[in-house]
């Protein structure tokens, strides 16, 4: 019997150790999760604060870098503004230099013409002119313009464009001469008008196109100016 007793205290033992062992284990495992609970809201929070710094710096950087780019803008635009300064600065003396050598030249031009023009030269367009104008301007609205040189006589007139360096551009402008001169002297409406082209140098095309417009050509050769008008049109 005795035997029989301490076999059930035995069982009983050890049941109550387990049962004892199963709730250590338990609020061990209740321990364990309080304990990652803890340990993974504090992972979050040092995350949320790393992520905050982190955008604060990348906030600081972008501010930083946006104020490298304005002030780097400003920099290139005042750059920009004295450069664009000094350039119109440089042209504009520029202008008022070669302006000077333009002008300077285009009167040499003309004094040479109307000199050559003056002296016993007026036979040409087929004609004697008895009357030498230059530098006449017309004032009519609409029509105003100017007439370097005028050779004039009973039924003709010639209107000769002076240039120191002609250009085909300038064909144009010499063309509308005839039309522009009758609107602003209609006393000469029934008189025969020529044109010719004075430059101190003409180049193949220039020649060739004033030679198709009927245009006259006259030209500096060595010290002699030389008129070519056998192609020449009535205007």
């Amino acid at each position: 019997m005795k035997n029989s007793s301490n076999n059930v205290e035995t069982a009983e033992s050890v049941w109550a150790a387990l049962r004892e062992t199963d709730r250590m284990i338990k609020e061990s495992r209740k321990e364990r999760e309080l304990e990652m609970k803890e340990l993974q809201k504090e992972r979050e929070k040092e995350s949320k604060k790393s992520h905050e710094e982190h955008e604060k710096k990348m906030k600081e950087i972008k501010a930083s870098i946006e104020k490298l780019r304005e002030d780097f803008e400003l920099k290139m635009k005042k750059s920009r503004e004295e450069h664009e300064r000094r350039m119109k600065e440089t042209e504009v003396k520029y202008d008022r230099m070669f302006g000077s050598w333009s002008q300077n030249f285009g009167k040499f031009a003309e004094e040479y013409f109307s000199n050559s023009l003056e002296n016993g030269k007026q036979n040409f367009f087929g004609e004697k002119f008895d009357e030498f104008e230059k530098n006449v301007k017309g004032i009519k609205k609409g029509s105003k313009d100017e007439y370097d040189i005028l050779l004039i006589n009973g039924h003709s007139i010639g209107i000769v464009e002076v240039k120191f360096k002609a250009h085909e551009n300038d064909l144009p402008k010499v063309l509308k001469k005839p039309q522009t001169f009758r609107v602003n002297f209609p006393e000469y409406n029934n008189h025969r008008v020529y044109l010719g082209l004075a430059t101190m140098a003409f180049y193949p095309e220039l020649e060739n196109e004033c030679v198709e417009q009927g245009i006259a050509i006259l030209k500096q050769v060595g010290d002699t100016m030389v008129i070519k008008d056998e192609h020449l049109k009535v205007f």
